[in-house]
């Protein structure tokens, strides 16, 4: 059994994956306004933890692109 660890990171991958977030956020936001009870209480709670997510990546592209400036890796 070969047990991988996590690759070097890739802007260009978190970029996309920001997008993509940001995408699906926007998309179950407009779908709220159809849903009610559960279902809307669920699209909310599922909108908080993408906005963390997009936090955490913006946060880590900022990271990268200040190692890039500082001449890191």
């Amino acid at each position: 059994m070969t047990i991988h660890g996590p690759g070097p990171n890739d802007t260009a991958k978190n970029e996309e994956r920001l997008k993509k977030t940001i995408r699906n956020k926007e998309a179950a936001e407009m779908a709220m306004e159809f849903a009610e009870g559960e279902e809307l209480a669920a699209i909310q709670k599922k909108n908080e933890r993408r906005e963390e997510h997009i936090d955490g990546l913006r946060a880590e592209i900022l990271a990268e692109a200040k190692s890039r400036i500082n001449g890191y890796s």
